[in-house]
C-alpha cells in the first residue's frame, strides 16, 4: 500500500501553510464548525488524531476537555509545525502513516482526522484497524473529500459557467470509476482516491461501525454571498463529508 507524504514537498508546504494562514479558508470556515460540532463529550478522554497536520484540531479537541491527545502524521513538516505552534502537556505528537496504525497498542474513547483520509489506497482495511482502536462505545469522527469533490479530471474547469464566470453548475467525472485521481491543488501531480458515496457506507458498516450523523459542507448564506469568489461552488457541490460513527 502507497504511503502519500506531499506534504513534506517544500512548495506545497509552504503553498498549504500560506493558504491555512488566510482569514477567510475552507478548513477554519467550513470543515472545522462542522467536526467540532459533531464530536461526543470530550471530558476526560483519551483521542487518537489520524493525520493531525499542524495540530489545530489536537489543540480544540484539549480545550475541550480530552485527557489526551495522540496526534500521528507522516510528515515531519506537519509535526514539527504542531510541536511549536500547538503543543501541550498532554498532546503527543509522533511520526507515524495511517497504513501502520497497528503499531499503536493502546486503545482509545475517540478518533478523529480531518481531511486525511482522502489519501487512502484501501478505506475499507483502514477502518477495521481503527475500529480495533477503540474502546467499546468508542467514536470515530471524521471528515474528507466529498465523493463529488473528487469526481474531478483536473483538465477541465470543475464549474460549468456563465459568459461572466459565475457558476452554474458542477461538472462531475467518472463518478462511478472508483481509484487515484492525479489533479493541480497547490502543485501538479496532486494525489487523491476517488470512491463513492456507498462505498464509505458499506466500508463503514463491513468494519462493525453504526453510522450515527452525516454532515455535507455547508456555510451561513452571508458568508457565502459576501465571498462569492471564494466560497460560491458550495451550493453547487459539497467540498467536504463528514461522519460520526460509534462502534
Amino acid at each position: 500500500m502507497s504511503k502519500q507524504n506531499i506534504y513534506d514537498n517544500e512548495l506545497f508546504f509552504e503553498n498549504f501553510k500560506r493558504l491555512r494562514g488566510e482569514e477567510l479558508n475552507f478548513n477554519d470556515v467550513i470543515e472545522t464548525p462542522i467536526i467540532l460540532g459533531m464530536m461526543p463529550d470530550l471530558m476526560d478522554k483519551k483521542v487518537l488524531d489520524i493525520g493531525c497536520g499542524m495540530g489545530q484540531h489536537a489543540m480544540q479537541y484539549i480545550k475541550m476537555g480530552a485527557k489526551s491527545v495522540l496526534g500521528i502524521d507522516i510528515s515531519e513538516k506537519m509535526l514539527a509545525f504542531a510541536k511549536e505552534n500547538n503543543s501541550a502537556e498532554n498532546i503527543i505528537y509522533r511520526r507515524l502513516a495511517f497504513e501502520d496504525l497497528e503499531e499503536i497498542t493502546e486503545t482509545f474513547d475517540v478518533i478523529t482526522s480531518s481531511l486525511a483520509f482522502d489519501y487512502v489506497q484501501d478505506f475499507g482495511k483502514l477502518m477495521k484497524k481503527i475500529y480495533n482502536l477503540l474502546n467499546v462505545n468508542g467514536k470515530i469522527v471524521f471528515s474528507m473529500s466529498h465523493p463529488i469533490s473528487t469526481a474531478y479530471d483536473g483538465v477541465y474547469d470543475r464549474y460549468t459557467r456563465t459568459e461572466n464566470g459565475k457558476r452554474l453548475y458542477a461538472n462531475l467525472h467518472n463518478y462511478g470509476i472508483e481509484g487515484i485521481r492525479k489533479i493541480h491543488w497547490v502543485v501538479n501531480g496532486y494525489e487523491l482516491y476517488h470512491r463513492t458515496f456507498s462505498t464509505l457506507v458499506n466500508e463503514l458498516v463491513s468494519a462493525g461501525f453504526i453510522i450515527e450523523e452525516c454532515q455535507e459542507s455547508k456555510l451561513p448564506e452571508e458568508i457565502r454571498k459576501s465571498n462569492e469568489d471564494l466560497f460560491g461552488g458550495v451550493i453547487h457541490q459539497p467540498d467536504f463529508i463528514f461522519f460520526r460513527c460509534c462502534k
